[in-house]
């Protein structure tokens, strides 16, 4: 078949994502589209896609998608927007993203108990979805680590060698010995396939010791290891401050 370069073949067979899949390349024996990040500015604050209030809280807020994928990626998400041409919900998310500028990348879900085209698939949702927010909205999109089990994370890496920032999360890691062994062999692999500066932690904890510890693999390998801000730790951090006083006052 012909390259679909034409509009009209576009519309006819639902390809409208090549709009952006076809300004990058292609990567590795599944040909996902390749993204970059080479930001030297770095988010101070993460904000949840929920919070719209929360967009600018600071001048370096990035958005995340840290929650179910219902509440950013049901009939009326992004990535049908795009998949779909729909304009009216595609000038709906301009206006929502308008002044933001970073966003890490959306964790679009792979599971563990599904099929493995299923996950690749959430994999380049993810990928069109940034592709989308860079070129229409200039935005830095910073590319999230995440996997459904060890032999998945190579599909996930592919098409991110020319970044040098990508994020973690560590909620649901740090209090979960198996869980936290797997991250933190999931972040040697990346470290030593990727050729990193930077990576931005997405971490709840009231102080930073644990999860700075599950990077000291990455830390050792001269990487800086960024924790900004968000809602449920600053919680976190007044919960423990609280705490010292009332053990310093007894």
């Amino acid at each position: 078949m012909k390259k679909m370069t034409d509009n009209f073949k576009k519309k006819r067979l639902l390809l409208h994502y090549l709009d952006y899949t076809n300004k990058t390349h292609k990567t590795g024996k599944l040909e996902l589209p390749s993204v970059q990040c080479n930001t030297q500015v770095l988010p101070d604050y993460i904000a949840l896609y929920s919070q719209v209030g929360d967009y600018c809280h600071t001048s370096r807020t990035a958005v995340a998608y840290f929650q179910f994928d219902n509440v950013f990626d049901g009939q009326h998400g992004l990535y049908n927007a795009i998949y779909y041409n729909n304009r009216r919900d595609l000038r709906a998310f301009k206006k929502r993203f308008k002044g933001v500028k970073f966003v890490i990348a959306p964790d679009c879900s792979e599971c563990g108990d599904v099929d493995l085209l299923e996950n690749l698939y959430r994999l380049k949702r993810s990928r069109v979805i940034s592709l989308w927010l860079t070129i229409e909205l200039g935005i830095c999109v910073i590319p999230l680590i995440t996997f459904p089990n060890l032999n998945f994370l190579p599909f996930v890496l592919e098409g991110l060698l020319e970044c040098r920032v990508v994020a973690f999360s560590t909620k649901g890691y740090i209090d979960n010995a198996e869980e936290r062994e797997i991250l933190i062999k999931a972040i040697k692999l990346t470290v030593d396939t990727l050729h990193l500066k930077t990576i931005v932690v997405y971490d709840v904890c009231g102080t930073d010791e644990k999860a700075l510890a599950i990077f000291e693999y990455a830390i050792q390998k001269g990487i800086e290891v960024v924790i900004p801000d968000n809602i449920l730790k600053g919680r976190n951090k007044l919960g423990k401050k609280k705490q010292k006083g009332g053990d310093d006052a007894k």
